[in-house]
C-alpha cells in the first residue's frame, strides 16, 4: 500500500511541476532573472519532495546566451547539485555574445573566467560586459590567450583561479580534448565540452595534438563524445547527457550527487535526426588523420 501511494504521490507530484514549469515559461522571457530563479526554485524543490522522475535534459533546456540549450540544462544541473563558489573558467568564449558562462554571469552572480585567441573578439567582450548594468561594477575578468596543453595551467593560474571552481566550458574547435587533458591546475564539478557529432559513438578518437591548430575543414576538428568520455572517466568524472544534437557534453566529477544525475551511455546521446545525418560526413574525414586514445 505505501508503495501504491508513493507512486501517486510522485504522478501528482510530477504533474504539478510541469505545470508550474510551463506557467512560468509562458509567463515571460527565460532572459528574465526572475524567471530561471523561480525556475531553480521548482527543481530545488521536485528534489525536496522526491518527485521522480525528474527531468531529462529535452525538458529543460533553453537558451539566452548559449549557442543552444545549454543555459537551461547548466541551470537544471546547478539547481540539483548546488553551488559551491560559483567560478566558472570558459576556454574560448569568443566576445561572450553566446557561450555558456554569460547567462550564469549576468543573471545569477557568478565570477567569470573567459579567455579567447581573438584580441579583437576579447575588446568586443570586454565592452559587452561592462555595458551591462549587472557586471558594470564587477565585469568577469577576460583574458586574451592562445591556449595549448603546455601553457594552459600557467594561464589560468595567471588569471588568479586554482584549485575548486564550480563549471569549465571548452569550445575551441580543434584541441578540445588535449586542453582538458591538460589541465591541472583548476577541479571544476562540472565540466561542458564540444565534442565531434560526425564520429560514431563507437570510436573514440581525436585530432592529433597541434599547439598552431585552425579549423580548415568544418567536419576534421576536435574529438569525438566517446574519446571525451574516455578522457572524463580518466579525470574521475561520468557522461550525464548531452544537448538534443549530441556535440555539446556535460560531466559531472563522480563525487557530485549520482543518484540525482546518473551516468548515460554514449550511444544514448546520438540519436536526433541531424545528429545521424551528420554521420553521413564520415567518409570524406575518415581517412584523415586522427588519433585513438
Amino acid at each position: 500500500m505505501k508503495s501504491i501511494l508513493r507512486r501517486i504521490i510522485n504522478k501528482l507530484g510530477r504533474l504539478t511541476s510541469e505545470s508550474i514549469f510551463r506557467d512560468v515559461i509562458s509567463a515571460q522571457s527565460v532572459n528574465s532573472q526572475v524567471v530561471q530563479v523561480l525556475l531553480m526554485q521548482h527543481y530545488k524543490d521536485m528534489v525536496r519532495l522526491n518527485i521522480r522522475p525528474l527531468p531529462t535534459f529535452d525538458e529543460v533546456g533553453f537558451r539566452c546566451y548559449s549557442q543552444l540549450e545549454e543555459d537551461g540544462i547548466l541551470l537544471y544541473i546547478f539547481s540539483l547539485i548546488g553551488v559551491t563558489n560559483k567560478i566558472i573558467v570558459e576556454i574560448c568564449a569568443e566576445d561572450g555574445t553566446e557561450c555558456n558562462a554569460t547567462n550564469l554571469i549576468l543573471n545569477h552572480g557568478w565570477q567569470g573566467f573567459m579567455f579567447d585567441g581573438d584580441k579583437q573578439k576579447v575588446q568586443r567582450g570586454q565592452q559587452f560586459f561592462m555595458n551591462k548594468k549587472d557586471t558594470c561594477i564587477c565585469p568577469p575578468k577576460f583574458n586574451h590567450a592562445w591556449i595549448t596543453a603546455e601553457n594552459v595551467n600557467e594561464i589560468i593560474q595567471n588569471a588568479g583561479i586554482k584549485g575548486d571552481i564550480d563549471l569549465l566550458s571548452i569550445d575551441i574547435d580543434g584541441m578540445d580534448y588535449w586542453i582538458w587533458k591538460a589541465i591541472e591546475c583548476i577541479n571544476p564539478r562540472v565540466v561542458v565540452c564540444e565534442t565531434n557529432n560526425v564520429i560514431a559513438a563507437d570510436k573514440a578518437i581525436t585530432v592529433p595534438y597541434d599547439p598552431n591548430f585552425i579549423l580548415k575543414k568544418d567536419e576534421y576538428h576536435g574529438a569525438s563524445l566517446a574519446a571525451m568520455t574516455k578522457l572524463s572517466a580518466q579525470k574521475g568524472y561520468r557522461l550525464v547527457g548531452t544537448h538534443r544534437y549530441g556535440f555539446n557534453a556535460f560531466y559531472i566529477r563522480n563525487d557530485i550527487d549520482e543518484d540525482l544525475l546518473p551516468p548515460v551511455q554514449v550511444a544514448d546521446c546520438l540519436l536526433h535526426p541531424f545528429t545521424i545525418r551528420m554521420k553521413e560526413s564520415w567518409p570524406k574525414i575518415k581517412e584523415l588523420d586522427w588519433v585513438e586514445v
